[in-house]
Parts: C-alpha cells; sequence; structure tokens
C-alpha cells in the first residue's frame, strides 16, 4: 500500500477544518477531473468567439480575442446582451458534455469522494460547470450516488457564478449546513473569494506551483499540492 502524504500548510489545522467540517464543498474542474484534457480549452474559447461573431461581434477586445478559457469568452458575452449569453452558454454547455467525455481523472480526487461519504457527512460539487457536464461525468465513473448535491451553472447568467458567493450559499442551504461548519476546496483564486464571501472556510488546490500564492492570497485558510493530501487529512482527522 503507498503510503499517504502528510498533509501540507498547517497539517494541524487542515486536520482540524476536515474533522470539524459537517459539509464539504469541492470544485468539479481541477480537484475532480481535468475537464478539458481531451478537449482543449482554447479550441472551446475559439468555437464560442465564433458564436458571436455570427452575431455580428466579430471586432472583440483583445483579451477576449486572445484568452484561451472559455469562461472569459462567456462572461463578455453575457455583458453583451441576453441573446449573446443564451447563445453562447448553450454552446460552451455542450462543449463540456462532449469534453467530460475524455476528461482526465485527478489522483485523489475520486478517492476523496468516496472517503467523505464514508464518514456520514455531507457532499456537494459546487462548479461554474454546466449541471448536465458534471452529472454526465458523476455518472459515468459511478460517482452519483455519493454525491449529495450538485450545484452548478443552470443559467446564462454570468454573474451568478464564482467569485460570486451564490453557487457556495446555496450548496450550504442544500446540504442544510452551517456556512462556518463547511469547507470548500478549490484549485482557483475564485473558489477561496467565492468561499469567504459565503463564510465558509476555503482550502486551495495548488496542482501549479505558480497557484500556492495566488490561492494564500485569495484567503485559503490552508493549501495543499495534492488532492491525496485532502484524503489523508481525512483519515487521520476521523471522528470517533
Amino acid at each position: 500500500m503507498t503510503a499517504r502524504p502528510e498533509p501540507e500548510n498547517a497539517p494541524d489545522s487542515l486536520r482540524d477544518l476536515m474533522s470539524e467540517a459537517d459539509g464539504l464543498l469541492l470544485d468539479f474542474d481541477g480537484p475532480v477531473c481535468s475537464v478539458f484534457a481531451g478537449f482543449p480549452a482554447n479550441v472551446v474559447a475559439g468555437q464560442l468567439r465564433e458564436i458571436l461573431a455570427e452575431g455580428g461581434h466579430s471586432s472583440l477586445p483583445a483579451d477576449i480575442e486572445n484568452t484561451g478559457d472559455p469562461f472569459d469568452v462567456f462572461r463578455y458575452a453575457s455583458n453583451l446582451s441576453e441573446d449573446d449569453a443564451r447563445y453562447v452558454e448553450a454552446a460552451l454547455q455542450a462543449h463540456e458534455v462532449e469534453a467530460v467525455k475524455s476528461a482526465q481523472p485527478n489522483p485523489g480526487g475520486h478517492e476523496l469522494i468516496h472517503i467523505w461519504s464514508e464518514t456520514g457527512r455531507k457532499i456537494a460539487i459546487v462548479s461554474n460547470n454546466s449541471t448536465a457536464a458534471v452529472r454526465s461525468y458523476l455518472e459515468k465513473y459511478g460517482l452519483l450516488e455519493k454525491i449529495d448535491e450538485i450545484v452548478s451553472r443552470t443559467s446564462f447568467n454570468a454573474i451568478l457564478l464564482k467569485p460570486a458567493p451564490h453557487l457556495v450559499i446555496n450548496a450550504v442551504a442544500a446540504l442544510k449546513v452551517r456556512a462556518q461548519n463547511s469547507v470548500l476546496i478549490g484549485d482557483s483564486p475564485s473558489d477561496m473569494i467565492a468561499a469567504r464571501r459565503a463564510s465558509v472556510h476555503a482550502i486551495g488546490y495548488a496542482n501549479k506551483p505558480e497557484k500556492l500564492r495566488l490561492l494564500t492570497d485569495s484567503g485559503a485558510a490552508a493549501v495543499i499540492r495534492e488532492m491525496e493530501t485532502a484524503c489523508a487529512a481525512v483519515n487521520l482527522g476521523k471522528r470517533s
């Protein structure tokens, strides 16, 4: 059996966070899997730009023209008009559903879902990705029955997405737990900010070295480099 890594960045604090939490809020793209591993995000962003061009928006700001993040294009579209937001969101959702067919599971992500579920405590996926894509992935890997709630993108209203606290607040309410007794694990500053705004403890998942400072500066109570570290924290801090 492979030895589990000890929790990093104030291990006692990390174990305490995981052992005292009644609810786990888990970001999807990053902690659980790499959504666009087989369907590159920059390709999706390009196709969303084509949707905008078809709607008459062929001249885009340089940052939107050059971005490889489809969510940048979606957020831009949401500021143009409701129709543009609807068309781009529908296309993004279709691409996400296709992308999760070849999404790469993240080491430790599935394991954490299983381990947490075994404790009898509540767990929710909280994601800016579409509900259809999240559900499709979880069904593919037999994880859906382990998840109590999926709180993710269901509309073309980009303002509701993280870093806004909307999804996090809704997840806490759906799980029927207190925000102060919940913890969110995410890999982006927007996750940390959303958690902080919702009074939820945030654990940053720094799957790239440059994220260490970004996540800490954005309000992470602890930062881990591997999801297996979160698994170790749950096991070491299991309630008697």
